[in-house]
């Protein structure tokens, strides 16, 4: 699979079968991540990965009672340790942990996993469940399984609404 069908075949799923994942496909995926850039190359992401059944049923009622996390083979709960900020005014821990889980995600799906980034989730409930300290930033979960549903092809602007070449010309 090349990195763009990967990219073509990746969407958010919201259905998983009730299966772990081995671990060895999860140290890929880490793995992934653990290579992804970034800012000054802090690497400043940090991942905790929920397997067990009743501490995913926690995270599920964190994540604004989204039930379908339950069933994933893992939520991941994407993390940085940076307070830094880049000369351009952005804050290095969303976006590296971003570019990280993307990188996540890419590779889940090359190795037949789906998944779901989740931004509905509220921190003050997901720090004490996994042992997250209040000088770390909680960014991101992401459930990672293997899917239940099928993907839909998602509705994209065509190429000239998002991109131009030398100036703004939108």
């Amino acid at each position: 699979m090349t990195v763009l069908e990967a990219i073509r075949r990746r969407y958010s799923c919201r259905a998983y079968q009730d299966k772990p994942i081995e671990q060895e496909k999860l140290e890929s995926l880490f793995e992934a991540a653990r290579l992804a850039p970034s800012a000054k190359n802090l690497q400043d992401w940090r991942f905790v990965a929920v397997t067990d059944k009743e501490t995913k049923r926690k995270m599920a009622q964190a994540a604004n009672n989204q039930t379908f996390l339950e069933k994933a083979g893992v939520i991941i709960v994407a993390c940085s340790v940076s307070d830094e900020v880049m000369r351009c005014g952005q804050a290095v821990g969303p976006i590296d942990v971003a570019i990280a889980l993307e990188h996540i995600a890419l590779q889940a799906t090359e190795l037949g996993l789906a998944t779901c980034w989740i931004g509905s989730f509220y921190s003050e409930k997901v720090r004490p469940i996994v042992g997250i300290p209040e000088d770390v930033a909680i960014i991101e979960l992401m459930a990672v399984g293997y899917p239940a549903d099928s993907p839909k092809v998602p509705n994209r602007q065509p190429l000239e609404k998002i991109a131009c070449y030398e100036k703004w010309q939108f």
